[in-house]
């Protein structure tokens, strides 16, 4: 069997690539919109956290802690609602909650339902980590991509098509780079909440686990 030439390789290879123009372009605009929409829902999560307490938190875990103590779940609920700081926060008291009074394994169960808020957290902050290095890889590919056309107008003498094909490349490097820029920054920011939400939580189980014990050996 007779090998390509190299110059059909090459094509080959040119042609592979400049198929890719059009679909990097349309995942750095889609990346873009993510990113905002990440920037939006970091906003919110700010908001609702912007009048946490450690001691605030504290008492209400204290408060639950009393009220199961005292037969009645529905305030301890209550309580611990009105320090929920997200939905997930809040999903993860109720099963809290749950486990309260269940047996000797409710310490084991209450650790399961921490650890299952972790990855959660973790996997939230995945979304945009991702996009911190997928921004800046995007942003490479659609400047390299348009290059090749260019030299090519360049070398016909077609100015125009070379303004183009620059004017694209440099646009979507621009683009990659705050996308990778704002990702960054949202992982920063919500790695922080998120280990604070955490911490709320620990605190919170403690004192359960303590309303467990108690209400196993009264």
């Amino acid at each position: 069997m007779t090998p390509l030439p190299l110059a059909d390789v090459e094509d080959v290879v040119f042609h592979v690539a400049n198929v890719l123009r059009i679909p990097v372009i349309v995942a750095t605009i889609a990346a873009l919109l993510f990113v905002l929409f990440e920037t939006g829902a970091l906003v919110v999560e700010l908001v609702r956290r912007r009048h946490r307490n450690p001691q605030v938190v504290e008492a209400a875990a204290r408060d639950a802690r009393t009220a199961i103590e005292e037969g009645d779940r529905g305030r301890a609920a209550q309580r611990l609602a009105s320090v929920a700081s997200s939905s997930a926060m809040w999903d993860a008291m109720k099963r809290l909650l749950d486990h309260v009074g269940t047996g000797p394994d409710a310490t084991n169960w209450m650790s399961k339902v921490l650890a299952d808020f972790d990855l959660g957290s973790v996997q939230r902050l995945e979304r945009t980590r991702l996009l911190v290095r997928a921004g800046p890889a995007l942003g490479l590919m659609g400047t390299l991509i348009p290059l090749a056309p260019a030299l090519t107008g360049l070398a016909n003498g077609n100015v125009k098509e070379l303004t183009d094909n620059l004017r694209v490349a440099f646009s979507v490097t621009v683009l990659g780079l705050l996308i990778g820029v704002i990702a960054f920054s949202i992982s920063l920011v919500r790695d922080r909440l998120y280990a604070q939400d955490l911490s709320d939580l620990e605190i919170i189980a403690s004192e359960l686990q303590t309303a467990t014990v108690e209400t196993a050996t009264a």
